[in-house]
């Protein structure tokens, strides 16, 4: 079994310093997400205006993974994700400059906020487009990369965002947003002086059609029967994902157990158990089949709807919770390797762009359902039916001849 060296190669310092970069900007991100909330909160009192905070904070990933991809293709993975940062980072910090100087309405700083959302999406595909590249020059197995790479932005969301909290209570809402300028800073300077490719990076050929190149990578996935299938699972678990979180689980333990902490605790430990499965699976994934662990892993994440459903003591869901979440640990890295595998080199940001907004706009679409079917039927039979759907979606796969090519390359 292959061992981490007791020190680091030159070799491996780039795919170190892609990771350290990723923790550092997605850490900031997540304090974005606690902070400007609550800057809107302070600064305007309306929760109206909080929603719509929440929706120009989404629509422009989905606008950005879908429109964005080419252009990352075109300027190259480590150019975008340099650009992206620093300009993500300016959309943050005019924010507290412009509210202490001349004034921030409330319009503008949605202009800021989309822009930043905008901005960012780019550079989180450009860095995760440069994984395989630096792993392979590392002599890293793909799929310890990959997982190594969930672990990172799962443990950024349960640092990110008691790290944006505490920050806020000691320095305040706009002078946190300094902090979370200063991370993107960071993170573009790590990539840009120690993110090395010894190869000549691949870029996409192009006649300057730029909705032709567009085209070509929908109809790359398209064709693709196993990317396909994987992103049409993930967009449909998604929507059951996102209107449970967003809508029917706070809703959920105010009822049951009537307070926020139990929430707080619930989300922690499902954060937890997630980074423990990527951890087990960047450990020993390599050497395991990737079909029979995705699609047993990913049946094992339903069950968690069946105990909400029997309306345990808290105890018991907190530890279900973890026990069912370590099974999402390995969904991810697997899914980014049979990516890296399976797509171009040169079109690595357009696919993943439409794989990235595929999965993110039925987000929305999910909690304004969530919320109609709340009102309508109850919290109890909305957990009933995502349970069965959900196990019935991932059930499925187990039978699909197309996601047994998961195990193709690694047999090879």
């Amino acid at each position: 079994m292959k061992q981490f060296p007791a020190r680091l190669s030159a070799a491996q310092v780039p795919l170190i310093a892609l990771f350290t970069a990723n923790a550092i900007s997605m850490t900031g991100n997540m304090i974005t997400m606690v902070a400007i909330p609550w800057f809107v909160l302070k600064t305007t009192g309306s929760a109206t205006e909080m929603g719509i905070t929440g929706f120009f904070n989404v629509l422009p990933v989905v606008l950005a993974g879908l429109f964005g991809g080419a252009l990352v293709d075109r300027l190259g993975y480590k150019r975008t994700s340099i650009l992206a940062d620093m300009a993500s980072g300016l959309a943050v910090v005019l924010i507290p400059i412009l509210y202490a100087t001349i004034g921030l309405p409330f319009w503008s700083l949605m202009i800021l906020v989309f822009l930043g959302a905008l901005l960012d999406t780019p550079g989180d595909t450009a860095r995760t487009a440069l994984v395989p590249d630096l792993a392979e020059m590392a002599g890293m197995p793909l799929e310890r990369a990959t997982s190594i790479n969930q672990v990172i932005e799962r443990g950024s969301r349960l640092v990110g965002a008691p790290l944006g909290g505490l920050l806020i209570a000691l320095m305040g809402q706009a002078n946190v947003l300094w902090v979370d300028a200063f991370t993107f800073l960071v993170s573009a300077l790590l990539v840009a002086w120690l993110v090395k490719v010894q190869r000549p990076q691949v870029r996409v050929r192009t006649d300057g059609n730029y909705w032709g190149e567009m085209a070509a990578g929908i109809k790359f996935l398209a064709n693709d029967r196993l990317l396909l299938t994987i992103a049409v699972m993930v967009m449909i678990t998604n929507f059951l994902d996102a209107g449970f979180s967003g809508v029917v689980q706070p809703i959920y333990m105010n009822q049951v157990y009537g307070s926020a902490l139990s929430l707080g605790l619930v989300i922690a430990m499902g954060g937890g158990g997630a980074v423990l499965g990527a951890l087990i699976y960047s450990w020993m994934g390599y050497r395991l089949p990737r079909y029979a662990i995705f699609v047993s892993m990913f049946m094992l994440t339903s069950l968690r709807f069946f105990v909400y459903a029997l309306y345990p003591p808290l105890w018991v869901l907190l530890t279900s919770t973890f026990l069912f979440s370590v099974g999402a640990g390995p969904l991810n890295p697997i899914i980014n390797a049979v990516e890296y595998e399976r797509i171009p080199a040169d079109m690595r940001g357009r696919v993943f762009g439409i794989v990235t907004a595929g999965a993110w706009v039925v987000m929305p679409i999910s909690e304004l359902a969530a919320g109609f079917l709340v009102n309508s039927v109850g919290v109890l039979p909305i957990l009933i039916g995502c349970g069965v759907i959900y196990l019935a979606v991932t059930a499925s796969m187990a039978v699909m001849p197309s996601m047994r090519a998961m195990d193709r390359s690694a047999a090879e």
